[in-house]
């Protein structure tokens, strides 16, 4: 004789559990996001947005159209370069050639090396960027952002 199965109860949908092998929920473990949750990627790639927008009303527009980009290290003829100079890069600009677009690239693994927290971190992005933008423009960085300093 066998028993029967319930009948479903069709007055809810049905609903697949995520805890088919008892592990518990998954998902993040603080939720909405938080710093903690914050990738240092991320973290840094913030640090260069700020850094633009502050820069570009500076600019008057001289940097529209302008791609900025992050990169991990400098590779191929950038680092070739830096090796004849003796010293690696923390940035680079490359004018906009025919379809493509000037680009300002930081590098962050040489950026973080250099500093000590998070507030020499956030000066030196900004510098870097300041230099790489006037680099672009044949300008001065003090004369681009009357704040420029240099290196921290």
């Amino acid at each position: 004789m066998s028993i029967p199965a319930p009948a479903p109860d069709d007055s809810s949908p049905r609903r697949l559990a995520r805890d088919r092998r008892g592990r518990g929920r998954r998902g993040p473990l603080a939720w909405p996001p938080v710093p903690e949750m914050t990738s240092r990627e991320d973290r840094f790639d913030q640090l260069v947005l700020d850094a633009v927008e502050r820069l570009v009303p500076r600019a008057g527009g001289r940097l529209d159209g302008v791609e900025v980009a992050v990169e991990l290290v400098p590779g191929g003829d950038v680092l070739v370069a830096a090796e004849q100079e003796g010293s690696i890069p923390l940035g680079h600009a490359r004018p906009g050639h025919g379809r493509s677009d000037a680009r300002i690239v930081v590098y962050r693994r040489p950026v973080e090396s250099r500093v000590r927290d998070r507030t020499e971190l956030a000066e030196l992005v900004d510098a870097v960027v300041v230099e790489q933008a006037a680099a672009l423009l044949m300008v001065a960085p003090e004369d681009l952002d009357p704040d420029y300093d240099g290196h921290p």
